[in-house]
């Protein structure tokens, strides 16, 4: 069994990954569909706001603080190699560190990075908008995934 300050160092494991599923969740459930059904113009502007908004520090520390997180986790767990949980362990922490925020780096930064070097009133903006959006969410798919199982392999750690 788990337990002592390894127990909670998992249960933050679950907290963290499971509120960035959350926020993942949240927008390829829905926030990518309201912005997708606004005129690419007013998409292309409302997304670059919100991706300057994500690298702010609320949204930073649960995000970049549960890799750091999962990092210490794995690390942890080769060293103690305990009795249960272990390959949880170590799948949750994979799943978040190369499901989740690998992924981000990989996939969705660069997409933003082009999207906010788009004027949102132009042609190639415009042309760009569908493409972004499909793309964009279909990666945000995999990292809401990542994430939630991430989290489910940690509560399954501990139990």
């Amino acid at each position: 069994m788990i337990d002592g300050p390894y127990f909670v160092l998992v249960v933050l494991g679950v907290l963290g990954t499971g509120l960035v599923a959350g926020v993942f969740c949240a927008f390829s459930t829905f926030v990518m569909r309201g912005l997708a059904a606004l005129p690419p113009a007013q998409g292309v502007a409302a997304m670059n706001a919100v991706n300057v908004s994500a690298v702010r520090p609320p949204f930073m520390a649960v995000f970049a603080g549960s890799a750091v997180l999962c990092s210490v986790i794995a690390v942890v767990t080769f060293v103690l190699w305990p009795d249960e949980g272990t390959v949880e362990l170590l799948v949750g922490s994979a799943l978040y560190l190369f499901g989740t925020f690998g992924l981000t780096m990989v996939a969705n930064v660069p997409r933003n990075d082009a999207l906010l070097k788009l004027d949102p009133g132009t042609s190639e903006a415009t042309a760009y908008w569908p493409a972004y959006v499909r793309e964009w969410t279909m990666w945000n798919h995999i990292r809401a995934v990542a994430s939630g199982a991430a989290a489910l392999a940690y509560l399954l750690a501990l139990t």
